[in-house]
Order: C-alpha cells, then sequence, then structure tokens
C-alpha cells in the first residue's frame, strides 16, 4: 500500500467487489493505493462460469453443480430449491455446520490476503457473524456506518434484498432503507447492490433484473454524493451512469477480472 496521505497530496483508493474467493489476486489489489474498500460477496458458494469451483461442488459434485445453474438460469427456481433440498438431506442436520466450516476455510485465505487499511461491507452472499472473528487490526468492517478517507466521507451498507435465490445476507426493504438513512450525506456511497435502476441491474450474460434498492436510489438523488460504488450484477448493461451529480459506477466483478476499479482526488 501507498503511505498514509499526507498535505496536499492526492489519495488514490482501490474499490473491490463480488470477489468471490480470488484472494490470489486480492493480495494485490491494494498496490499503489492508500487504502482498499471492498464491497463485499467474499464466499464463493457456485462459480456460475466454472462449476467445479465453490462450496456447492465440493460437497456435491460438478454434474449436481451443472444442473442446479441451469435450474435457476431458466428462473425454475422452485425445482432448483427441491433438487437442493434433496441434496442438502444427505447431509443430514449437520448442514448449517458443513456449510459455516467451508466458508470459514475461505474467510480464513480471504482477509488474510486484504492489505492494510481496508473498509469493507458485506455482500448477499457473507455470513456477517464471521467477520469480526477474521478481521484483522487493518481492516474495519462497516454497515449503515461512516468513514473519512483521505478528507472525503464513505458510507457502507452491506447487504441484499430479499429474492427467490434466498442468499444468506437478504434483508427486508425496510431494514436497508434505514442503514441508507443512518448514513446519511457522504461524498461516496458504498454499497454491495446497485441504485434500482433498469440499466444497472440487469445482468446480460443470466439475461435478468438483479434486485437493486430504490431507497439507495432515491438517497442518491436527495443527497447528491460525487460517487455511488457498487457491485452486485457481474454483467451488467451498463457499468457507469449519472445520476443528478452523482456518478454511479459498477466497479465490476473481481473474481472474474482480478483488477480493482481506481478513484483517486
Amino acid at each position: 500500500m501507498a503511505p498514509t496521505p499526507a498535505g496536499n497530496r492526492r489519495t488514490r483508493i482501490h474499490v473491490v467487489s463480488d470477489v468471490h474467493g480470488n484472494a490470489r489476486d486480492l493480495a494485490q489489489a491494494g498496490d499503489g493505493a492508500d487504502a482498499l474498500v471492498c464491497l463485499g460477496d467474499l464466499v464463493l458458494f457456485l462459480d456460475y462460469a466454472d462449476h467445479s469451483r465453490g462450496i456447492f461442488p465440493d460437497l456435491f459434485g460438478v454434474e449436481n453443480a451443472d444442473r442446479i445453474v441451469a435450474l435457476r438460469t431458466a428462473r425454475r427456481y422452485e425445482e432448483a430449491r427441491e433438487f437442493g433440498a434433496r441434496l442438502w438431506a444427505g447431509v443430514g442436520e449437520d448442514r448449517a455446520a458443513v456449510i459455516e466450516q467451508a466458508v470459514r476455510k475461505q474467510y480464513a485465505e480471504l482477509f488474510a490476503a486484504f492489505p492494510t487499511p481496508t473498509y469493507a461491507t458485506y455482500g448477499n452472499v457473507d455470513m456477517p457473524p464471521l467477520w469480526r472473528e477474521y478481521a484483522g487490526s487493518g481492516t474495519t468492517v462497516l454497515d449503515g456506518e461512516r468513514v473519512e478517507i483521505g478528507g472525503w466521507v464513505f458510507g457502507f451498507v452491506g447487504g441484499g434484498l430479499r429474492t427467490p435465490m434466498r442468499t444468506p445476507y437478504e434483508i427486508s426493504d425496510e431494514e436497508y432503507a434505514a442503514k441508507i438513512e443512518a448514513v446519511g450525506e457522504v461524498d461516496v456511497l458504498c454499497t454491495h447492490i446497485p441504485p434500482e435502476v433498469p440499466e444497472l441491474v440487469y445482468d446480460t450474460v443470466a439475461r435478468r433484473f438483479e434486485r437493486g434498492s430504490r431507497a439507495l436510489l432515491d438517497a442518491i438523488r436527495r443527497t447528491r454524493p460525487r460517487y455511488s460504488l457498487f457491485g452486485h450484477v457481474h454483467q451488467p448493461l451498463v457499468r457507469r451512469m449519472r445520476i443528478g451529480a452523482t456518478e454511479c459506477v459498477n466497479v465490476g466483478h473481481f473474481a472474474g477480472t482480478g483488477r480493482p476499479w481506481a478513484l483517486e482526488w
């Protein structure tokens, strides 16, 4: 990492989202920056590009991973849930413990790769109760909270909204809106999910609209941050657009690209 900002020197931060197990590139993501910002989704349950990677194929094999991806891609969510339930039934009552053990293994590697300083918030596939256990002294975890970096105020809101996918950290619209409200006026609003704008929430490969936040969109229009930074949609129709005074940026699918998005001021 670069030295701590001083005087009138410019500040540079690198931003990543949707890390999904890419610890190798994460270890270099802060190179040349004053800080790293992570917008969540550290865990890799199932890689839709490579069905052999992730917790699901490790437990149930690639053929079953192929099947559940096909069902979800076809939006046959109920069939996917029933198929998954049959597989998990073979695990028995230890399902939660099995998942937690696998997630812990990934978190140990990923949090060890974070440079100092890192500011991070949760994605919808993350397990927040485990984060503070693995976050070292150089990693600050924020959710509905603010921090100053290089003279600018950054607000962080983690998690996703409820969907048929039922990922681990999905919350109600009301709870999410309350966290947006708690952050208030900031220079940079950092979230995992995008504002609810069709061009920003449509995934061109999955061919579906992901869930964006109306509360986030309203806050952008009302408080006019310099930037709204987010991830979640891996292959968006539009990666960057302006809403009033705010530059809205999907910082990219880090698991696939291995490259952080840079912001300098």
